[in-house]
């Protein structure tokens, strides 16, 4: 009998163990996307917490929200670099207040950085072509053509920023941690299952 025969069924150990390994990967694959768990109602829960302490912070959130086609809640997004970077988190969209998919958002960089940081952020699409694009897209990629909120010295959105015309306006918001400027530009979003 060879000695690389596995109970004389002719599986060597090297296939035994790619097979072992390929199972391995599966699952790891599986425990990622979430499959078979409850993690759609654990991003729903934090969603709705990051909405909460939004509208605690800054009541003239709810405004923009009222006025919005859909808005996109990233709970937690935790961003880390050393010379690379790159940041990770998910969330849900939401259309008149009730989930209709979840999101990753990814992020690289490159540059003088060091440090990690967490915030949470909400994009808020002021239009349905904007909301389209978004929605539509295999993989939509944060540009310039997103307007951050600005806060006044009184922690109030300027009335530019609750006025304005731009069709996707991001507020972020709960940064802790020592990287400085926590953007979503260049940041990519992808649908995921739970």
């Amino acid at each position: 009998m060879n000695t690389s025969d596995f109970n004389g069924r002719g599986l060597t150990r090297r296939g035994f163990m790619g097979a072992l390994g390929g199972a391995g990967i599966v699952t790891l694959a599986a425990c990622d996307n979430s499959i078979g768990t409850n993690g759609g109602a654990k991003i729903d829960a934090r969603v709705n917490a990051t909405l909460n302490q939004l509208y605690a912070s800054y009541p003239e959130a709810q405004s923009l929200a009222a006025k919005s086609a859909g808005m996109l809640v990233m709970p937690l997004v935790t961003e880390a670099g050393l010379g690379f970077g790159g940041a990770y988190g998910r969330g849900a969209l939401l259309i008149n207040g009730a989930t209709v998919d979840y999101y990753s958002h990814a992020k690289a960089s490159f540059g003088i950085q060091a440090g990690a940081q967490q915030y949470a952020h909400v994009l808020f699409f002021m239009t349905q072509d904007a909301l389209g694009n978004f929605r539509y897209s295999p993989g939509w990629v944060a540009g310039a053509n997103i307007k951050y909120a600005v806060l006044n010295e009184g922690d109030r959105f300027t009335a530019d920023t609750l006025e304005g015309t731009s069709p996707i306006v991001a507020i972020v918001f709960a940064a802790s941690g020592l990287l400085v400027g926590a953007t979503v530009e260049g940041s990519k979003y992808t649908r995921i299952v739970p």
